[in-house]
């Protein structure tokens, strides 16, 4: 189970597992930051809403950014980051290369002490990731579509060519994403999840509409690769439902920010 932690005001979440191996890493709240209503105040990933009246700063944002990376011991790494489009795309972050910020993909893998990779989340799943030496990360970003496209098993092997490892050797965390009370869906996205998982998919009917279960269709996709229980952490946090804690685009009717979640390789100390 992921653990809340507090670092200087910032209050985060963190894998015991993950930590275990050495690498930085957090899942952010929206405590913490400097940011006014209705970003208030740890807004991680929006300047803008779909109401231009109402906008944060990127002085806010690059402040927050700052306290985050410097509240997992990350303040002096580049960070990397995608513009996410809900697919299946995956980039690398490798020693001595270029990474271009803002390119359309869903997940980073990174072996490169000196950088921190991150997606942004506010009801999607995201996913961290490491292999068992902490010498190669991932970070992911899961809606119903990328998990319906199969980001996460494209950034699994992707990380285990990276890691050098094999998939069952990896480790996961599972951060907070909008809960199965609150996640109601249309007849399409329930016969989508039904054609990935069979007659077991994580879904209730209500009627022609539907709710479906992220993070567990997340956890089963980590069993699947390869991964055995033990080394995934959840939790039980749901973005909706704790309004205190967390931003969420749905109960906020994209009028809101963004948390995220950080990962670093380990160095060769």
């Amino acid at each position: 189970m992921l653990e809340r932690r507090r670092q200087d005001n910032v209050v985060y979440y963190a894998s015991p597992s993950l930590s275990a191996t050495g690498v930085p890493h957090a899942f952010s709240t929206r405590l913490g930051g400097v940011s006014e209503p209705p970003f208030d105040s740890m807004n991680l990933g929006t300047v803008g809403t779909g109401d231009a009246g109402v906008q944060d700063s990127l002085e806010n944002l690059r402040t927050n950014q700052r306290r985050l990376r410097a509240a997992i011991g990350c303040e002096s790494r580049e960070s990397c980051n995608v513009h996410q489009v809900h697919g299946a795309g995956v980039l690398t972050a490798r020693p001595g290369e270029v990474f271009a910020n803002g390119r359309k993909a869903d997940a980073i893998v990174s072996d490169d002490p000196a950088r921190v990779v991150g997606v942004k989340y506010a009801d999607c799943v995201p996913i961290l990731l490491a292999a068992p030496t902490g010498r190669a990360v991932a970070a992911v970003h899961a809606g119903w579509r990328g998990v319906i496209a199969g980001v996460l098993p494209a950034a699994i092997a992707k990380l285990v060519e990276v890691g050098r490892c094999g998939a069952g050797e990896l480790i996961a965390a599972v951060g907070p994403c909008i809960g199965f009370d609150h996640f109601e869906v249309g007849p399409e996205v329930l016969e989508a999840f039904v054609a990935r998982f069979g007659a077991a998919a994580p879904i209730r009917r209500l009627g022609e509409k539907g709710r479906v279960d992220l993070a567990e269709a997340v956890r089963r996709q980590l069993i699947e690769a390869g991964l055995s229980g033990d080394r995934i952490d959840t939790t039980d946090r749901c973005t909706f439902r704790d309004f205190g804690e967390f931003f969420s685009h749905r109960r906020d009717r994209g009028v809101t920010g963004r948390m995220a979640a950080f990962i670093g390789a380990r160095g060769t100390s």
